[in-house]
């Protein structure tokens, strides 16, 4: 069986276990400490990262972009029939969404208004792009059924709702169609299903305890509506 070497709350390695939840394949999952990583850990991963994912023959994979490849072309894409253009609209846009885990991470993590402010200013200028590429005419990003950009995007979607139902601070607000994407993506489930049962646990004892987000009292609480926000 497949084997995912994780930390807890890594994104990358979400999208790695929410694609093999999408797909319905078998996998087992070792979580470690990065902290105090273990030395059968640093032999096998060169960059000393996780996700890591080792395949039925043993052989060890590590970075994300890589892993997914290997899943699709071991097990089949998510979505079949596309052109190559299709296929390399969908590269770009998973390649954006993953690029900006770690901003969105480091804005999550800021500790005063102003580096929280310069942050996610940044952040939503990456979800305006987004919302201007979705239509609004189909469920996920560019279909009705989910695609390899839907779990590329799945980390950042669901660690902003997260935020939101935690701090009252919306990520997509003013965004209604990445909202919607947002709702939709979530409703697969397999967000949770991707993650350990104490993620929300552990994820807001990180972001939310000594941050801004966490502590800070002037935080604007979201007044979002669907396609406008106050404040």
């Amino acid at each position: 069986m497949i084997k995912v070497v994780s930390f807890k709350i890594c994104p990358f390695v979400q999208r790695v276990t929410a694609l093999l939840e999408a797909k319905e394949i078998p996998y087992e999952i070792e979580y470690i400490s990065l902290k105090d990583k273990p030395g059968w850990f640093l032999e096998i991963s060169p960059n000393g990262q996780v996700p890591l994912l080792i395949t039925d023959s043993g052989v060890a994979l590590f970075e994300s972009d890589a892993i997914v490849e290997y899943i699709e072309d071991e097990f089949g894409p998510l979505q079949d029939k596309l052109s190559n253009e299709e296929k390399a609209v969908q590269r770009a846009w998973s390649y954006l969404g993953t690029k900006h885990y770690l901003m969105q991470c480091g804005t999550m993590s800021s500790k005063d208004k102003a580096t929280f402010d310069e942050r996610a200013g940044k952040l939503q200028l990456v979800f305006q792009k987004a919302e201007k590429q979705l239509t609004g005419d189909t469920r996920f990003f560019d279909s009705n059924e989910l695609g390899k950009v839907d779990v590329a995007w799945l980390p950042l979607l669901h660690r902003a709702a997260i935020i939101k139902e935690k701090s009252g601070f919306d990520f997509l607000c003013g965004l209604p169609k990445l909202q919607a994407w947002q709702h939709a993506v979530l409703e697969t489930g397999y967000a949770l299903k991707s993650v350990s049962s104490d993620f929300v646990e552990r994820f807001s004892d990180f972001y939310l305890k000594n941050t801004y987000l966490g502590e800070g009292k002037d935080v604007a609480t979201s007044q979002c509506g669907s396609s406008s926000c106050c404040g």
